[in-house]
């Protein structure tokens, strides 16, 4: 039995996306001519803040070639988000088929899958009008992408949490991008102002929902929660934040670049580490992350230090 207060908060959230809701056709002038797309221009490129932008490598390129590249790492962001959203919205699908009448998360749920469309609507047509293409989901992830829907029936807290190591990274970096000031092209920008502003809501569900469910569960489930929860997140999330194969091979990035960039650059770890913030901070107030398995979650390089440990350990223990 939901709490009225939770109820209540599920409630508003349908009214907003009633109240504030967008069309990926209806509210984007696409044939405008400020959005035209034009592979060269400068501001695709990556900045130095950038974790391959700040390279040597990118830098020395010619910036029909920084450009190029800096947008054909958007289209693979889109293109992952389009999968991404086919896998929330076939588990938003399970989950609600599992809710009762009258209740108030299958009229939100619904509301959640009508947006979710019409961002993968907006994100392709993107794409189309760039001429670049990616592979999107390969291998493993692609398999898991038929496995996890199943979740939203049968373990929903579990897929809520795959939900946030999604969006969370996403949302974050389109936010920074947007306060930045920084040149960015208007079709672009819009596209990330509608995204973020209804995005907005699907995470405020999620948080709630586990904040809701997650303290009712018993320990197998807990368990599962805290072991998966940190892989979860450190997976999707470097997933997001780094270049598929099929475009390091087509730019012919050096594997040192490519290692420097990410795999051995303090700023590139730190910078997961802050997209995770909010989404490890409702793991330690939901008692997910527990002193015991923040260990995990310091092996896999997303829990900031050990003061942040110690800290969060003498208070549980109080």
């Amino acid at each position: 039995m939901a709490t009225p207060q939770y109820a209540d908060r599920v409630a508003q959230l349908s009214r907003a996306s009633v109240k504030k809701q967008f069309d990926a056709y209806g509210d984007i002038d696409w044939d405008n001519e400020k959005f035209r797309i034009d592979a060269t221009d400068p501001r695709w490129e990556r900045s130095t803040d950038d974790a391959l932008g700040g390279t040597e490598w990118y830098q020395s390129q010619p910036s029909e070639i920084r450009a190029r590249l800096g947008l054909h790492l958007i289209v693979n962001q889109l293109k992952l988000g389009i999968a991404f959203e086919s896998v929330l919205c076939r588990g938003l699908l399970e989950f609600a088929s599992t809710l009762p009448d009258n209740s108030p998360e299958f009229r939100y749920a619904y509301h959640e899958i009508i947006e979710e469309s019409q961002h993968s609507l907006m994100f392709q047509e993107f794409i189309n009008r760039t001429g670049l293409r990616v592979r999107g989901l390969t291998g493993i992830d692609r398999w898991s992408s038929h496995r996890v829907p199943k979740f939203g029936r049968k373990f929903p807290e579990l897929f809520f949490l795959f939900v946030l190591g999604g969006e969370t990274p996403i949302d974050s970096m389109q936010r920074d991008e947007l306060a930045s000031g920084s040149d960015l092209h208007p079709l672009l920008e819009r596209i990330m102002r509608i995204h973020v502003t209804e995005e907005a809501r699907h995470i405020s569900f999620a948080h709630n929902f586990l904040r809701e469910r997650v303290p009712n569960l018993g320990p197998l489930r807990m368990t599962t929660l805290r072991v998966r929860a940190p892989i979860l997140f450190k997976l999707m999330g470097s997933q997001m934040l780094q270049p598929p194969r099929d475009i390091i091979k087509s730019y012919r990035i050096p594997q040192v670049v490519v290692r420097s960039a990410y795999h051995d650059n303090p700023a590139h770890h730190q910078e997961l580490m802050e997209r995770l913030t909010a989404v490890r901070q409702l793991c330690a107030d939901i008692d997910i992350a527990t002193p015991r398995f923040i260990r995990l979650w310091k092996w896999l390089n997303i829990w900031p230090d050990e003061s942040a440990v110690m800290s969060y350990a003498h208070e549980n223990q109080r």
